[in-house]
This record gives structure tokens, C-alpha cells and sequence, in this order.
């Protein structure tokens, strides 16, 4: 009797998971674009890509290259694109697997992310300007070896996200019904408010509501735990080294990192400037979101006009 009576409460319990996954599918609604300017696609391997694209073709191409998260995409870059839009020709692509991208359910990897921005680099743009954020930095020195681009910008960039693989996670987080839910629980608003008040926001006034709106409905999109599956899995971190592809980047590199950042502390970003030879920008009073709270002073570290950053430059 308390095998049966402990099934039926299995049962009843995943049943109920199923019927709360699917009622929060029904309210996340289609994802409209959060960026102004055009909304293109870019075919890539199977995938639909979507990126947005600001300002005159004829200016130097910058293409911004969002970082990675459970409710991420090129939203990020929301309080700069339009302002780099005066100066350049600004793409910002949805990584595979994120935002208004494809969301197949394949086992994403930091191969597959990598090899999408250097093919997206080489086909879309022409010697950019490339803006990396945290994980994605990584992919976008990968892709600088193989394709020339102007300028590296990364964003406390990593090559280590969760600290090694662990496949028996990345299982459970892609299962239908146990792994939707807890997804749901990850990215629900007060899990999303949480990790920008732990160490997203230096200061959580900064965080619009729109914006955790809009990344509760994009972290609600059919598909969406798939290669957050894989992120918090640890498969998509690279295999190589963050310094030693950097030394072989031909292209200058500039790396902007937040004084108060805890993730990727900024010890670590002056081991890597003096590993690699980088210029190192340090923002006070932010985390990992320097482009985010102090959007006008990151502006002018992308167009090199250092005189006018108010924040402090360590070398």
C-alpha cells in the first residue's frame, strides 16, 4: 500500500509539472524583437538565425556577440546599439539555440557556437569590430584566428563557465517534463531578479521591467532549455585556453571587465591583459554589465575615445 500510495504521488506530482509547463508556454506569447532597426535571418547549417542590424552599410562594420544565459539574446545590447548605429554598421545576432534563433533540441556545444560566430563573422560582415560578452568573448577570439577583424572588445570574457562536464545534468535539464520544469523554475521572475541582484546588476535599479519581461517570455519560447541545458552543463565552455588563443589573435584587444564582478572577478582580467598583452578597461560600480549600466562610457571604449571615459583604465 505505501509503494502504490508513493507512485500515485509520483505520478500526480509529475502530472502537475506537465500541466504548469505547458500553461507557462501558452502565456510566454511569440518573441518580439527588443532591438530597433532591421530583423534579418541568416541561414546557417539548418538553423534560421535572426539578427537585427542598425545604421549605414557603409560604415565599419561592429557586430556584438551577446553572452550566455538561460534567458539570454542580443537584448543585451539594448542601451548601446542605437548609439553605435551613429558611428557603424551594427549587427547583433541571436546565438543558435537563443532569443528569435532556431531552438532545435540538439546537444549544443562550444564547438558549434564558435564555428556559428566565425561563419557568421566571415559571411556577414567585413573586417569588424567585434564586441564579445563572457563566454561568447571566448567564441569571438576563436573566430578572430580565423577571420580579420579589426578590434577585439570582450567582456570579462571566460573559458570556464561551470567548472567541467557533467552529462547526467545536461539529461535531466533536457527531459521533457522534469527538466522543462525545472528550466521554469531557473527563469521564473523571481529567478531571474535573483541572478541579476546576485551578480548581474551592481545596482538592480538599473534592470527595466520591460527587459525582465522580455527575457521571461524569451526563456519561455518552445525549445528554450536546450542549450541553456548544455551552458549550465559545462559543455559549452571551450576547449582551449582563453590566453592562448588570444596570443594568437593578430588584431588588437581591449578587454572591459567590472571592478565589483565576482563571477569573473577582476583579478582575472588582469592575469589575462598581462598574459596577452591587453588593454584593460575597469568600470567601477558594475558586475558583469558594464555595456548595460554605464552605456554612454562603453560606447566610447568601443570607438577608442578614452578621453572621455569617466571610469578607470588599469594596464
Amino acid at each position: 500500500m505505501r509503494l502504490r500510495t508513493l507512485l500515485a504521488g509520483a505520478a500526480g506530482t509529475v502530472g502537475a509539472a506537465a500541466l504548469g509547463n505547458r500553461a507557462l508556454s501558452a502565456r510566454a506569447d511569440d518573441l518580439e524583437p527588443f532591438l530597433p532597426g532591421d530583423h534579418r535571418t541568416y541561414r546557417w547549417r539548418g538553423f534560421e538565425v535572426a539578427y537585427d542590424e542598425i545604421g549605414d552599410p557603409d560604415d565599419p562594420d561592429l557586430v556584438l556577440f551577446h553572452g550566455i544565459n538561460a534567458a539570454a539574446s542580443n537584448h543585451e545590447f539594448y542601451r548601446i546599439f542605437e548609439a553605435l548605429g551613429e558611428d557603424y554598421h551594427v549587427l547583433a545576432p541571436d546565438l543558435p539555440g537563443f532569443g528569435r534563433s532556431d531552438r532545435p533540441p540538439l546537444l549544443y556545444s562550444s564547438s558549434l557556437l564558435s564555428t556559428f560566430v566565425e561563419e557568421f563573422l566571415a559571411d556577414e560582415s567585413e573586417r569588424p569590430i567585434v564586441v564579445g560578452s563572457s563566454l561568447t568573448g571566448a567564441y569571438a577570439a576563436m573566430a578572430a584566428r580565423e577571420v580579420p577583424v579589426e578590434r577585439l572588445v570582450l567582456i570579462a570574457p571566460t573559458d570556464t563557465s561551470m567548472g567541467g562536464r557533467r552529462t547526467w545534468v545536461r539529461s535531466l535539464l533536457r527531459s521533457p517534463v522534469v527538466g522543462q520544469a525545472l528550466h521554469n523554475l531557473v527563469v521564473s521572475e523571481a529567478g531571474l531578479r535573483h541572478f541579476h541582484e546576485d551578480h548581474g546588476y551592481y545596482d538592480v535599479d538599473n534592470l527595466d521591467d520591460e527587459v525582465l519581461a522580455h527575457e521571461w517570455r524569451t526563456a519561455h519560447q518552445s525549445g528554450a532549455r536546450f542549450a541553456p541545458a548544455s551552458f549550465l552543463a559545462g559543455f559549452l565552455d571551450p576547449d582551449e585556453d582563453l590566453s592562448d588563443v588570444l596570443r594568437d589573435v593578430d588584431a588588437p584587444v581591449t578587454l572591459v571587465w567590472g571592478r565589483e564582478a565576482d563571477v569573473t572577478p577582476l583579478s582575472d582580467g588582469k592575469t589575462l591583459a598581462e598574459e596577452v598583452d591587453a588593454r584593460l578597461i575597469v568600470f567601477d560600480e558594475t558586475l558583469l554589465l558594464p555595456h548595460v549600466e554605464h552605456p554612454e562610457q562603453f560606447a566610447d571604449v568601443v570607438r577608442e575615445e578614452y578621453e572621455q571615459v569617466t571610469v578607470r583604465a588599469d594596464q
